[in-house]
C-alpha cells in the first residue's frame, strides 16, 4: 500500500497560511520523565498547524505525564505546516526523531497528534506500522467537506467505494481507502488507534467517520469545539484510562 500525503496542500482552505515547503531536519525539544532514569518509551507530540511545539510544555502535556510517573520521554518536534508542504513529514520524523532515539536505546514509540499533527500521525502510522506502539489523534483535521460528504452518503467508511484514484494526487481518498482497508483486515492496526474530539469540533462528522471504525472504548467525545481548552480536556480523558502505563511496561535504566 503506498502511503502519501502528497497533494495535501492543494485542498487546504487555509494553504495560504502554511508557509514555504521545508525538508529541514526538524527541530525537536526533549523531556526527560526523570533526569535520574532513562526509560525505553517516548511519546512523540505532532502539533497543530497554527501552534507550536512549546505548547505541549506550556499547556501541561509534559507535566501530566510526569506527575503521573509514566514510563516515557518525550520529544516534540516543530513539525511546521512546511513540512506537510512539502511532502517531507513523514521522512523527516523518521530520520530525524525515531531513528535516533532508536539508536539510543528507545524501543517504544506512541505519537499524540493535535489538529493536523493528527493527521500526520495517522499517515506516519500507516507508512511505517511496525515502529510506533500507539498512535493518539486528538481533534484531527482528516479532509474536506467533500470526501466526508461522499463517504457519510455512501453510508460509512466500510461501505463507500473510493473508485479508481492517484495516491500521490488524492492523500484524502488513500487516507479514507487505508483506513477502509485495515478496519476490514482479519488482524486490524487500528486497534493501536485511539481518537478523542469535541462535539462541536470543526471538523466533527470526519472525526465520527474514523471513530465508527475503531473499538468503542478507544474514542473519546466530550463537549466543546476545536480549541486548546477541548484538546487539554482530552489528554486527560485519555490518560485516565491508563493506557500508556500498560502499554510502556519496559522499565527505566537509572543513570544514578
Amino acid at each position: 500500500m503506498k502511503v502519501s500525503v502528497w497533494g495535501l496542500v492543494s485542498g487546504l482552505v487555509f494553504s495560504l497560511l502554511f508557509g514555504c515547503a521545508t525538508n529541514a531536519p526538524l527541530k525537536t525539544l526533549y523531556y526527560r520523565n526523570n533526569e535520574y532514569a532513562f526509560q525505553k518509551n517516548m511519546i512523540i507530540f505532532l502539533r497543530g498547524y497554527s501552534g507550536s511545539n512549546k505548547d505541549f510544555a506550556s499547556n501541561g502535556f509534559i507535566d501530566d505525564v510526569r506527575i503521573r510517573k509514566l514510563p516515557f520521554d518525550m520529544a516534540a518536534p516543530d513539525a511546521k505546516p512546511g513540512y506537510y508542504f512539502g511532502e517531507t513529514l513523514i521522512q523527516r520524523l523518521r530520520a530525524d526523531v525515531i531513528e535516533p532515539a532508536r539508536a539510543k536505546g528507545y524501543r517504544r514509540f506512541w505519537l499524540v497528534g493535535v489538529s493536523i499533527g493528527g493527521l500526520g500521525a495517522i499517515m506516519y502510522m500507516l507508512k511505517h506500522p511496525d515502529d510506533i506502539e500507539g498512535v493518539l489523534v486528538i481533534s484531527p483535521f482528516l479532509g474536506y467537506y467533500w470526501i466526508i460528504h461522499e463517504i457519510r452518503n455512501a453510508g460509512g467508511v466500510r461501505k463507500w467505494e473510493p473508485g479508481k484514484y492517484d495516491p500521490d494526487k488524492d492523500w484524502q481518498r488513500m487516507l479514507w481507502d487505508s483506513l477502509k482497508q485495515l478496519a476490514t483486515s482479519k488482524k486490524s492496526r487500528l486497534n493501536e488507534l485511539y481518537l478523542g474530539y469535541g462535539t462541536e469540533d470543526t471538523f466533527a462528522a470526519a472525526q465520527k467517520l474514523l471513530g465508527d471504525l475503531l473499538p468503542h472504548d478507544h474514542v473519546i467525545i466530550t463537549s466543546g469545539g476545536h480549541t486548546a481548552e477541548t484538546m487539554e480536556r482530552i489528554w486527560r480523558l485519555f490518560l485516565e484510562k491508563d493506557v500508556l502505563r500498560s502499554s510502556g511496561s519496559a522499565v527505566g535504566i537509572d543513570l544514578r
